[in-house]
C-alpha cells in the first residue's frame, strides 16, 4: 500500500491558520495579525501546538535523493530533533514533579548551580539528643520544607556551611546554590560549597529538607522558611540558632543555654566584627574556658563551638591562638564537618 503523503492546509478567510496532518502526527500553526498602529512589543506573533510529535520524521517531509537515500543533512536534523524531544519530555516530567511539591518562598533566582543529597544516618557522637522535624516545623503536607538563605558572597556564612554538613548527616537534604542577578561574579568555591549536584535533585519528594543558598547583594544574611506563618530571620547568629535546633535541643539547664547564647554573641560581635584588642580578649577567654572542659559549654559539643570556631578561622587568628584554643580547633576539625568552611577560606 502506498504511504499516505502528509498534507498542509490553510483555514480561515485570511489564511491565518495552517494545519499539517499525516498518519502519525499533526500540528497547527496560528498566525496572529500584527497591529501596526500599536507600539512594537517583544511578544511572539505565532504559536505552535504540538500533538504526538514523537512520530514525525523529517525525512517524511524533506526532499530525498533520487536513489531513495535520505540526505545526510536531514539525518543530522532528525538526530537533533530526537534529542530535543527527549529533553522536552524530561523537562516536562521535572516540571510536573515540581508543580506537585514545590513550596519555595523566594523565587527570585537566576542560576542554579548545584544540588546534593545525603541519606547517611547521623553518626556524630559529639551531638546529644534527637529532634523531629514534624514536632519542630509542623506536618509537611507533601511539600518540601525549604530553608532559603540570602547571603552576601563578600561575607560567606561559615557557620551555616558547618551546620549544613551536620544536617546532611541527620536528614535527606536537597541542597542547592543559586546566584542572584545583583551579584556580578562568585568564586568557584562558593558555587560548590554545598557539594556536588545529585542525580535525583528534580525529585523533591524524595527529600526531607531543602537547603537553598542564594548568593545575593544583601547587607545582612536573611533566611526565609516555607511556613507561611513564620517571619524571615536576619543575622547569621540567629539563623545558626534556628538550624542547630533542627539537630539537637538547646540545653535544658537555663544557665547552660545562656552560656551558649553568650558565646554565640561573643563570636559574631567581637571575634568577627571586633577590633584586634577585642579579638585578643576573646581568645584569652576561650583559652580559659577550654582549660576546664573539652568544649566551650561543658562536656558536649554545642552551637557555641560551631560559632566560635568559625569566627576564629574567619578572623585569621587561629595560628596565634593559645594552646587550649589550638587543641580545641583540632578537635573541631577532627569532627569532619568544618571542611566546607575551611575550603571557602582557601
Amino acid at each position: 500500500m502506498e504511504e499516505q503523503k502528509p498534507s498542509v492546509s490553510f483555514t480561515g478567510s485570511d489564511a491565518s491558520a495552517a494545519s499539517f496532518r499525516s498518519d502519525r502526527c499533526s500540528w497547527s500553526l496560528l498566525l496572529l495579525p500584527v497591529n501596526t498602529s500599536q507600539p512594537r512589543r517583544k511578544t511572539p506573533v505565532c504559536g505552535i501546538v504540538f500533538s504526538s510529535v514523537s512520530g514525525l520524521r523529517l525525512s517524511s517531509i524533506m526532499p530525498m535523493y533520487q536513489n531513495g537515500e535520505v540526505d545526510p543533512a536531514v539525518k543530522a536534523l532528525e538526530a537533533r530533533q530526537d534529542e530535543i524531544i527527549r529533553k522536552l519530555y524530561e523537562l516536562k516530567a521535572a516540571v510536573e514533579g515540581l508543580a506537585k511539591t514545590v513550596h519555595t518562598p523566594d523565587a527570585d533566582l537566576d542560576l542554579t548551580v548545584s544540588s546534593s543529597l545525603s541519606s547517611q544516618t547521623f553518626s556524630s557522637a559529639a551531638l546529644k539528643g534527637t529532634t523531629d522535624l514534624d514536632s519542630l516545623l509542623g506536618k509537611d503536607h507533601g511539600a518540601l520544607r525549604d530553608i532559603v538563605i540570602n547571603a552576601n558572597p563578600a561575607q560567606p556564612p561559615l557557620t551555616l556551611l558547618v551546620l549544613h554538613s551536620l544536617l546532611c548527616k541527620r536528614y535527606r537534604v536537597l541542597s542547592t546554590v543559586h546566584v542572584h542577578s545583583s551579584v556580578a561574579s562568585v568564586p568557584s568555591q562558593l558555587l560548590s560549597c554545598l557539594g556536588p549536584r545529585h542525580e535525583d535533585s528534580y525529585a523533591r519528594h524524595l527529600f526531607q529538607l531543602g537547603f537553598t543558598l542564594i548568593w545575593k547583594d544583601v547587607p545582612k544574611l536573611q533566611m526565609k522558611f516555607s511556613i507561611q506563618n513564620m517571619c524571615p530571620i536576619e543575622g547569621e547568629a540567629n539563623v545558626a540558632r534556628f538550624l542547630f535546633k533542627l539537630l539537637a535541643p538547646y540545653p535544658s539547664d537555663p544557665s547552660l543555654a545562656t552560656m551558649v547564647d553568650s558565646w554565640v554573641d561573643t563570636a559574631f560581635f567581637q571575634l568577627a566584627e571586633g577590633s584586634a584588642k577585642e579579638q585578643a580578649a576573646v581568645l584569652r577567654a576561650l583559652n580559659s574556658a577550654l582549660g576546664r572542659n573539652p568544649w566551650l559549654v561543658g562536656p558536649e559539643f554545642s552551637l557555641a563551638d560551631v560559632a566560635c570556631c568559625c569566627c576564629v578561622l574567619q578572623s585569621g587568628s587561629a595560628c596565634s591562638a593559645p594552646a587550649n584554643v589550638q587543641r580545641w580547633l583540632k578537635s573541631c576539625e577532627n569532627l569532619g564537618h568544618f571542611s566546607p568552611a575551611k575550603a571557602v577560606l582557601q
